[in-house]
């Protein structure tokens, strides 16, 4: 049994018009709605044994935020480039190079790509992924090559903005 947590950044800056994208910081919003949404993974089962960040700034903050609010290492955080702005080819890509001793890998990354691909794993899920929303889904399988993988279990999508019931 496989988990992958599909996480978008939290809300970041455009305060700063000189900046690269790349290098964005989370804004106001961002900087709460992240350790909400660590808090509320908190109280799930869903426990990632690696967490995989795009390296821009707002992806990796909200990474680091959400893995202080489920007591993730942060020394275990991996930054990998090929998730900034990835698309879906290269999110599949990603998720099957992944160590099969892995149960449950949680990756942070940005739109459209995260929500393309959500779609992908679970057609129809949501039109948008929201800033620090985020999509868990359940494999049946023992590898993470989820391109031939059975259709996936949905466990959770919430997002800063859901109320809770």
């Amino acid at each position: 049994m496989k988990t992958l947590t599909i996480l978008r950044h939290a809300k970041s800056s455009w305060k700063d018009p000189t900046l690269a994208d790349r290098d964005r910081p989370l804004n106001k919003r961002g900087k709460r709605d992240a350790p909400v949404m660590g808090q509320r993974l908190n109280q799930t089962t869903i426990r990632p044994s690696l967490i995989i960040s795009s390296p821009a700034v707002r992806a990796w903050t909200t990474a680091k935020i959400v893995a202080r609010e489920i007591s993730y290492p942060k020394e275990f955080l991996q930054r990998e480039k090929r998730l900034y702005m990835a698309g879906v080819n290269t999110l599949f890509d990603v998720v099957a190079e992944q160590d099969d001793g892995f149960n449950s890998i949680m990756i942070v990354g940005h739109n459209p790509g995260l929500t393309e691909f959500a779609n992908e794993l679970v057609p129809g899920v949501t039109a948008n992924i929201p800033t620090c929303g985020l999509v868990a889904v359940e494999f049946e399988i023992d590898g993470w090559d989820l391109r031939s993988a059975p259709a996936p279990r949905l466990v959770l999508y919430d997002y800063p903005k859901r109320v809770l019931g």
